[in-house]
């Protein structure tokens, strides 16, 4: 297989399963709850296999949540944040069990070690043995791709 994706199922009405503008902690603990043991099945079922380490395991989400809301109520819910957000590498090549980058203390920006989607995509297609730069079409006379002109590999995010 060469590529899998699996989403959190939409158990309730409110926008997409991680998209909450409304209720944000009943509904991420929810899919937190739905999600964790399976990912983590998936990744211990990979590894004693013998298949992690040519596998890449990504878990993201298109951006993260807002670190504030005007008023914190049972039915708060946060803005799309795409300055920090977190995302998840495992196998393929990929180090484990350390943190890259953080923000500041109210989560508004990026204090340590910047990386862009565009930097992640370039890393990911070098995990693959991909040439992110090389990966491009002409559209509109102009060249294109994923990782637009910005994307470098984040070698510290990877194993030597």
């Amino acid at each position: 297989m060469r590529f899998v994706e699996i989403t959190c199922p939409l158990t309730h009405r409110n926008n997409s399963p991680w998209d909450q503008h409304g209720s944000l902690k009943k509904y991420h603990e929810e899919n937190a709850m739905i999600t964790d043991q399976a990912v983590a099945a998936l990744i211990i079922d990979l590894k004693q296999r013998g298949l992690l380490e040519s596998t890449i395991v990504i878990w993201a989400g298109e951006m993260g949540r807002t670190p504030h809301t005007p008023k914190i109520t049972e039915n708060a819910g946060r803005d799309h944040h795409v300055n920090g957000y977190s995302i998840f590498l495992a196998g393929g090549g990929f180090r484990g069990g350390f943190a890259y980058g953080g923000t500041d203390e109210f989560g508004n920006s990026v204090a340590e070690n910047p990386v862009t989607i565009h930097d992640i995509h370039a890393t990911v297609f070098h995990q693959l043995g991909l040439d992110h730069r090389r990966l491009t079409y002409r559209f509109g006379g102009r060249d294109m791709s994923l990782t637009d002109v910005h994307g470098q590999v984040v070698h510290d995010l990877v194993r030597v």
